[in-house]
């Protein structure tokens, strides 16, 4: 069975910071898409979290959905996006800097005073930190996608959040199966590579020789349209 987060990491940060905020992307591995960084900022007054959240790998496509808003209603989440164009010009790894700390603009936006907060990210590689303008304090921590709920949660609103600017993007670019794979690299997404060409959608890098589309959208042009906003100049 999957393992069910807990807030055990947080209450010990609690007690020295006000608000943790959990963040963990999605999309790393796509071929397609952007990768889009969560970010859940909690109090320790927030109460329990959502009964069925979990590690948002191991959660159907109903689950989460019908999770993220629940997520949404527990704390204050923000999705950030860096996209494909992004990924090809400065890497996967600057282009995750650049959607967390986006993610980070939206929290402050809506009334987060993030330099005070703590920050905990999954993983054991701290992708943040050169994107950001001022220090955060910042834990990282190996699966907490899996064990954290701050970190869960925002995984969870992510995904759902990517997963249907996909599925609005396979309506604009039909033939690639992106509404149900979602830009990764199933069999027949590669397929449609090979017989159609690339899109400005797909991270050009990330292909070997591939011909574009004779009618496609220009990368940056697409990349910024509904995706990015005025928040991608700002940071914490």
């Amino acid at each position: 069975m999957p393992i069910v987060p807990t807030l055990e990491l947080e209450r010990e940060l609690w007690a020295t910071t006000e608000v943790v905020i959990g963040m963990d992307e999605v999309g790393r591995g796509a071929l397609a898409g952007p990768v889009s960084v969560g970010a859940l900022a909690l109090r320790a007054d927030c109460g329990e979290q959502p009964e069925h959240l979990r590690d948002s790998k191991t959660m159907t496509q109903l689950r989460r959905e019908a999770t993220a808003p629940l997520v949404r209603g527990w704390g204050v989440a923000a999705v950030g996006h860096a996209s494909s164009e992004e990924i090809d010009r400065l890497g996967i790894q600057v282009a995750l800097g650049i959607a967390g700390r986006r993610a980070l603009v939206a929290l402050h936006e809506a009334g987060i005073a993030v330099p005070e907060a703590t920050i905990l990210l999954d993983g054991a590689h701290d992708w943040l930190a050169p994107a950001l303008r001022t220090p955060v304090r910042t834990r990282l921590r190996t699966k907490a996608d899996r064990d954290c709920g701050s970190v869960s949660g925002a995984a969870c609103v992510a995904k759902v959040e990517r997963d249907a600017w996909m599925v609005e993007a396979d309506a604009r670019h039909p033939g690639y199966g992106w509404a149900s794979n979602k830009g990764y690299g199933s069999a027949e997404h590669m397929a449609a590579i090979a017989a159609l060409g690339a899109t400005g959608l797909h991270r050009r890098t990330w292909l070997r020789s591939t011909p574009a589309r004779s009618d496609e959208v220009p990368p940056r042009q697409e990349a910024t349209a509904g995706l990015l906003d005025a928040r991608a100049v700002a940071a914490p």
